[in-house]
């Protein structure tokens, strides 16, 4: 075939990359964008989320696995408390295993959170708990031990050599390109307490993961940003002085000095949470409170979820329904042996059935929420 004859198939290829392709990849949002973005939303409130059958990100998302029967039942339980919002774990085992599969039951498990009302705060990466993670069956859950059975994403396999690294590229770049525009992903959370160092529970992790973690976390940056997500990135703060950045961890103020909208963790006393809620504000950005609810060391609904709505912080605590994550038991069973439910759980807020630990403190949810 003559050249000319290829012109008019490669202008037309040349429009559709145009029109399809994203722009240019974006910078941090300025304050200003992040805020006008916040002032569009109601206040967001919910939980982080695993339905009661799954230990983990795997069985909650593996095809065997994928319970959405009971997705759907707690979800519309969440929607009577009057939560909006879940911020909920991803995995990219699953997007190497089978990203199609795993697309579709994301598209399952949005669908089903629009229809109570709930948007979803995805979670790309994990440096909490156990650093193999494998795909199959999971382990069963040691019995009466918190979170025994929750994984790492990448874990320490791939987090110890930066060569690999980019090896998550594909599933960072396919996961936020896929789902961009989606109004009903409402943020996206990169990498959740990527330094923690599991002493407690899985001893042996690399000594320079606070290095190893930085360096990937701003990979993660940069490839959710080419995509140009409509969306707001952020990433956690969960330990250190907020208020020093002379005395705060390397990641730390990454973490805070690249986030469109600045979220933390705080199992802590209000006390407390009101001195990290005044240093965070410095940045003049939207603040979520991606993780809280500690009844033992008296992080409780009331009066912290009054605070934070007062506050206008989004607040999503650890753990809905109590099941195979057993998050209802504290952190410190990895050592200390349990014999029967606690008296007080750790996190949590139903039982399999529906019913509250503490119909008190449902009742006082919902009072703030304003579904009574």
């Amino acid at each position: 075939m003559k050249r000319s004859a290829y012109i008019a198939p490669l202008i037309l290829t040349g429009v559709l990359i145009m029109c399809t392709a994203p722009a240019a990849a974006q910078s941090r949002w300025s304050t200003e964008k992040a805020n006008a973005w916040y002032s569009q939303q109601p206040w967001l409130v919910g939980a982080n989320f695993t339905p009661s059958t799954a230990i983990n990100q795997l069985e909650m998302w593996q095809a065997e696995t994928f319970d959405l029967a009971t997705m759907d039942r707690e979800l519309g339980w969440a929607a009577q408390l009057g939560f909006n919002s879940m911020r909920v774990f991803l995995h990219h085992l699953l997007w190497q295993q089978d990203p199609e599969g795993f697309q579709k039951r994301m598209d399952q498990f949005l669908a089903t959170a629009e229809r109570h009302g709930i948007s979803v705060m995805f979670v790309l990466l994990d440096g909490v708990w156990d650093p193999n993670p494998q795909l199959g069956r999971q382990r069963d859950p040691k019995p009466r031990t918190h979170n025994s059975g929750w994984v790492q994403s990448p874990g320490a396999e791939i987090l110890k050599d930066p060569a690999r690294h980019d090896e998550l590229e594909g599933y960072v770049v396919g996961v936020a390109t896929r789902y961009r525009n989606d109004r009903r992903v409402i943020a996206w959370d990169l990498f959740n307490e990527p330094d923690n160092a599991n002493a407690a529970s899985y001893p042996g992790e690399p000594k320079d993961k606070p290095e190893l973690a930085l360096a990937l976390l701003k990979k993660a940056f940069a490839w959710a940003r080419s995509v140009n997500p409509s969306q707001p990135l952020t990433a956690g703060v969960w330990h250190g002085n907020w208020s020093d950045p002379d005395r705060m961890p390397a990641i730390e103020k990454y973490m805070l000095e690249e986030s469109d909208v600045i979220s933390f963790h705080s199992y802590t006393p209000i006390q407390v949470t009101r001195k990290q809620v005044e240093a965070l504000k410095r940045f003049g950005r939207p603040l979520l409170c991606t993780e809280y609810m500690n009844r033992q060391a008296k992080s409780t609904f009331d009066p912290l979820l009054g605070f934070l709505k007062k506050e206008k912080i989004g607040a999503y605590n650890w753990g809905l329904v109590a099941g195979k994550t057993q998050t209802i038991y504290p952190w410190d069973s990895w050592k200390k042996p349990y014999t029967a439910e606690p008296a007080v759980w750790f996190h949590d807020i139903l039982r399999k059935d529906g019913t509250a630990f503490d119909p008190k403190e449902t009742s006082y949810i919902k009072k703030v929420t304003g579904r009574n």
